[in-house]
């Protein structure tokens, strides 16, 4: 394949679990398109412009990928979405809730009435009338969002009123995984070659029909540098038995276009 032709790659895709869903094994996280504080990548990054915002989501496109991943904790990542982003139709949008981002720090808010808040603030400013997947952004206390809070059962009765397509939590821990597990469409946790604690949620999830979105394959960038590099550590996460999507930022073309043609061979071999 020549350098650069992305007319010859097609990401594959797979269901989101029993949602009815299809969404593209590879996913393009978009923290980097509105945050550059307090991230964990291991490189700083500037912002990309309204242009370089554009010509990546078209690119992805044209690599077959359908799935992007959003957060209120990003920045300003859905009102850039909102704003550049084409043809709305063609796009799973997955954003959150619980966690916002200001003045260089993260704080939490669970309750019915933030929530509800959450949703509808990330409808404005994605500018659309509905949300594919809305997922619980943990704070790391899994079991206590769960058993304390309204949160899942606000998002599920947004779900019902039909502005949610499929509701879920983003993990960080094994036991709130697999509480969460039969209460939600889909489960984004952390799985990785160094990191697999959560995965016998992802077996669970295989069995009940449930989704696995899989966040940190190349553990916020720190694979990249490992032998193997990008291709050992997506094709490690995207043959795992159970994985529905795998969700990777990046602004950088070339990196999307490889990463790309990882999966697409990943899957396909």
């Amino acid at each position: 394949m020549a350098p650069g032709d992305d007319n010859m790659i097609s990401v594959p895709r797979r269901q989101l679990g029993s949602t009815g869903i299809d969404v593209s094994c590879l996913g393009l996280g978009t923290v980097k398109l509105g945050r550059n504080q307090g991230v964990k990548y291991p490189r700083h990054f500037d912002l990309p412009n309204d242009e370089q915002v554009i010509a990546l989501l078209d690119q992805a496109r044209g690599l077959g990928i359908n799935f992007i991943d959003t957060a209120p904790a990003y920045g300003n990542s859905e009102e850039r979405l909102g704003k550049l982003m084409q043809n709305r139709q063609d796009w799973i949008i997955c954003s959150k809730v619980g966690e916002e981002f200001k003045d260089g720090a993260s704080h939490f808010d669970f309750s019915a009435q933030h929530t509800r808040h959450s949703v509808e603030r990330s409808l404005r400013r994605l500018r659309t009338d509905y949300l594919d997947l809305v997922l619980i952004h943990s704070n790391g206390e899994d079991l206590g969002i769960l058993e304390q809070t309204d949160c899942l059962e606000t998002l599920l009765n947004i779900k019902d009123e039909g502005l949610i397509r499929a509701v879920g939590m983003s993990t960080k821990t094994l036991i709130g995984g697999e509480r969460a597990l039969p209460l939600c469409d889909a489960l984004m946790l952390t799985f990785n070659a160094t990191t697999t604690a959560e995965e016998p949620v992802i077996d669970l999830a295989r069995a009940q029909g449930k989704a696995i979105l899989v966040k940190k394959a190349f553990d916020s960038g720190h694979a990249t540098d490992q032998p193997g590099g990008p291709e050992q550590a997506l094709g490690f996460v995207l043959t795992k038995p159970g994985v529905s999507s795998v969700i990777v930022g990046t602004i950088n073309p070339e990196h999307l276009r490889s990463n790309a043609e990882i999966a697409a061979k990943a899957i396909l071999s």
